[in-house]
């Protein structure tokens, strides 16, 4: 099976999936905003797939994204049920499935600003590019809580469900912090594995 015929099953299970989790969601209008990048990414993958393909771990990186917000999306943040599995796991107050959003909107942003640095040759030097893409996922997820409060005016006490703070006066700090850990990770974990793909 060749890796184009493997992302277009992919795709359709995604899509099967985004359908599934919007058939009867805790809150519409809070699944309509965590679904949102989904939909924005698939079709600007779709485009640019000929021309600009990624590797097949940043589409992995993505593609397991794309399940972390549809779980989100489905049941809210603070309601899926593997964040209090996971809650009573290891004793936690609250329930931490926003956490895993926030890692991983650190970590599959990374892989992907690191993949497109390096072919465009846009920087030289491992330590230049590290820095970089941290940098580029702080402001991705600043850029998140920025629209986050704005949507928590516009919707007032309906936002509560999108913020999914669950009480936390730091809980913007706290899910930019796991953002940065996700980055950190990616590149300690996978950078290795991505300039062999590259290659």
């Amino acid at each position: 099976m060749t890796r184009t015929t493997l992302l277009v099953i992919a795709s359709l299970v995604l899509l099967a999936l985004l359908v599934l989790s919007g058939v009867q969601p805790y809150d519409r209008a809070t699944w309509v905003l965590e679904v949102l990048p989904i939909l924005i990414a698939l079709p600007l993958l779709w485009a640019t797939y000929q021309g600009f393909p990624l590797t097949t771990l940043v589409y992995t990186g993505i593609f397991l994204h794309a399940l972390v917000l549809m779980l989100g999306g489905a049941y809210t943040y603070a309601r899926v049920p593997l964040g209090f599995q996971i809650a009573d796991l290891l004793d936690l107050s609250r329930n931490p499935y926003d956490k895993i959003g926030h890692f991983f909107q650190g970590f599959v942003p990374a892989l992907v600003t690191r993949e497109i640095l390096l072919r465009g040759a846009f920087v030289q030097g491992k330590l230049m590019l590290a820095f970089l893409v941290i940098c580029v996922v702080l402001a991705i997820s600043a850029s998140y809580e920025l629209i986050e409060w704005a949507v928590a005016i516009w919707l007032g006490q309906g936002a509560d469900d999108f913020l999914g703070t669950q009480g936390d006066p730091w809980d913007t700090q706290s899910d930019m912090f796991f953002a940065l850990i996700g980055a950190v990770s990616a590149l300690v974990l996978f950078s290795r594995l991505q300039d062999r793909q590259l290659q």
